[in-house]
């Protein structure tokens, strides 16, 4: 069982999002959380998939002086695609209303990696899931921005809010992925860190 191979390890959870902490809480692990700030940039030309392992192997090495001999590093980054345009963390209300009314009543790709670093090793994968919204209303979306602030979310929504209730049409994927955390590549990557 996981949770007690991982109790002679430390577990840290690079992370702000309270989505990310939840779900990192629901697989039972015990985890502290570490910041350090990272500029989320990518060079030209990669593909979607190679920007979010990017930027979760970008925000691992921030903490390459620090890691000890018994800490585990998660890391991850979450990115919305429509039409293969990376459609990232709005800056205001307008940005934010632009993103949905190009994900409104269409398909998007939703991105999350995950990162696993200890001093010895390093694991990187990513999930992709295909979310289907809904028309909304310019109303609808004018009230979701106004009473949910989605400025920190990836594509303008937390899947896990009002909206998400209201514009999921279908999800091909899993839920977890788009809410920023795709548990079970998470669960597979600290397996094989604890094996080696």
């Amino acid at each position: 069982m996981l949770p007690n191979l991982l109790k002679t390890n430390k577990i840290i959870l690079a992370s702000q999002s309270p989505r990310r902490q939840e779900l990192l809480s629901a697989l039972e692990i015990d985890f502290e959380v570490r910041l350090k700030p990272v500029e989320e940039t990518y060079p030209e030309g990669m593909q979607p998939f190679e920007i979010a392992e990017f930027i979760a192997q970008k925000k691992a090495a921030a903490f390459s002086q620090d890691l000890k001999e018994n800490e585990i590093l998660i890391t991850g980054d979450t990115l919305v695609f429509k039409d293969n345009q990376a459609l990232g963390k709005p800056k205001d209300a307008q940005q934010a209303t632009q993103m949905l009314q190009l994900l409104n009543g269409t398909s998007h790709q939703v991105i999350s990696s995950v990162c696993v670093t200890t001093v010895k090793q390093q694991l990187t994968t990513h999930d992709t899931a295909t979310v289907h919204f809904i028309k909304l209303s310019e109303e609808e979306i004018e009230h979701y921005i106004k009473i949910y602030r989605p400025f920190d979310k990836a594509g303008a929504y937390g899947i896990q809010e009002w909206i998400g209730h209201i514009a999921l049409e279908k999800l091909e994927g899993s839920y977890n992925t788009v809410m920023g955390l795709p548990t079970q590549k998470l669960y597979t990557l600290l397996k094989q860190v604890l094996e080696h």
